[in-house]
């Protein structure tokens, strides 16, 4: 019955988000199960374009450090932010998201040959509260029932977070300004006066990944959305 449950649960997860997530947490399993190090799996150019180890340009995304606080907190932010875009401004458009996954990625690993990160999935998970927190200006935001704020500063709490608990803010930073890039080109400067979109999906994602939407004017009720965790909880203002 639990077995049920939870593959139903599982299974309603928007498919890129469950995707991602997943192979996180397998990522980290296999490693704490010994099956593979991280030194097989760490972001190293040398490696990558001279002895050809490519699946590092995508394994150091996966891994979040040993099963701990810092990895559960991750993996938190990451599902909940996640699935927030793909259920909200990216609903019914997957080709979109993959692509600014892509974006994303390929942008964080051409400054990843320049800064000292060997493992880039925490920026990336800053870059996607980046971009849902400027979507979302009008969100209250509760960061651990502490702090009481509006969405466009959570990625700045949250490098004010890490700063108190001893960690290098360079990962927050390199999040937070790809995410504005990406955030720019896709929601500024189309807007702008003789500006225009940049950034356009492939017509491939778009045949792979895109289906008919059922419903465009479809907004999720509240019990429908991912939450319940105290940090990061929004609430629209006047509400």
């Amino acid at each position: 019955m639990a077995y049920q449950t939870f593959r139903q649960e599982y299974l309603q997860v928007p498919p890129v988000t469950r995707a991602y997530t997943t192979a996180c947490v397998l990522t980290t399993a296999a490693v704490q199960l010994e099956l593979i190090t991280p030194f097989q799996l760490y972001f190293n150019p040398e490696l990558i374009f001279k002895h050809f180890q490519i699946w590092r340009l995508i394994t150091n995304y996966l891994f979040f450090g040993p099963v701990g606080f810092n990895f559960l907190f991750n993996m938190i932010f990451l599902y909940r932010y996640c699935r927030m875009l793909e259920e909200g401004s990216f609903r019914g458009r997957t080709a979109d998201f993959v692509f600014m996954f892509l974006f994303g990625g390929l942008l964080m690993t051409l400054f990843g040959l320049f800064v000292n990160l060997v493992f880039l999935g925490q920026a990336f998970t800053i870059m996607l509260v980046y971009v849902w927190s400027r979507r979302n200006p009008y969100v209250r935001m509760n960061f651990f029932g502490l702090l009481i704020f509006q969405a466009p500063f959570l990625p700045w709490v949250l490098m004010g977070f890490s700063l108190l608990l001893g960690n290098s803010i360079i990962v927050d930073l390199l999040g937070i300004a790809v995410g504005h890039i990406y955030f720019f080109l896709e929601d500024v400067f189309p807007n702008q006066p003789g500006g225009g979109r940049l950034l356009r999906t492939p017509y491939v994602l778009k045949a792979i990944f895109d289906t008919p939407e059922e419903d465009p004017n479809y907004n999720p009720l509240p019990e429908e959305r991912p939450g319940g965790f105290a940090w990061g909880e929004g609430q629209r203002l006047g509400g």
